[in-house]
């Protein structure tokens, strides 16, 4: 296949067989592949408009899977599903779907003992979802739109803002997002809460 994608800074390369699940083979580039999963990505915000969702259909793997898959579904073969191979980050492939019931178990109570402020609970969710990445593609913008999700339908707030900017994008935006997430890694959160928040 022609596709010349290498992962940038923050980014997980793909393998050979993750690459040959690309469904559109007319797609060669970084760029054009980025413009394509932004239009999926977008396609997801619309199917969310109008769901109804509460803290046990947010904090459940199928909610989770079948975001992913709404998101990235007409570009990956494997959309919506959990990685098959270990990553340069991550947990191990076998424990993906412990650690992240592990992490809604954490969320639950979050939430229900009021533990941390609500955009620091979204935040830490997106944070730790990256962490364990899930997928092999589109961990970054699954968490961001799920921690959206998650602000707006169980708290009731605005969608974070992550910059007002392309997280995709080399540049200013990223940098300052890659060093929030990094400081997020050291349990500093307060830069990842305020860039999304920006």
């Amino acid at each position: 296949m022609g596709l010349d994608i290498y992962a940038q800074e923050g980014q997980t390369p793909l393998d050979d067989d993750e690459r040959e699940g690309l469904l559109i083979r007319t797609i060669t580039t970084r760029g054009e592949l980025d413009e394509f999963e932004q239009l999926g990505v977008e396609k997801a915000n619309e199917w969310l408009l109008g769901k109804k969702l509460d803290v046990n259909k947010i904090l459940n793997e199928d909610f989770v899977k079948e975001l992913h898959q709404r998101m990235f579904s007409g570009i990956w073969r494997w959309a919506g599903e959990f990685r098959k191979t270990n990553k340069n980050i991550g947990v191990d492939k076998f424990i993906i779907g412990i650690e992240l019931k592990n992490l809604f178990d954490d969320g639950r109570f979050w939430i229900n003992n009021k533990t941390f402020p609500e955009d620091e609970i979204a935040i830490r969710l997106c944070h730790r979802m990256v962490l364990i990445h899930l997928f092999a593609n589109g961990n970054g913008r699954h968490s961001r739109l799920y921690a959206d999700v998650l602000i707006n339908k169980i708290f009731g707030k605005q969608y974070f803002t992550w910059g007002s900017k392309n997280l995709v994008k080399q540049g200013e935006a990223r940098t300052r997002y890659l060093n929030a997430l990094r400081e997020a890694d050291q349990s500093n959160y307060e830069p990842l809460i305020e860039f999304a928040r920006l």
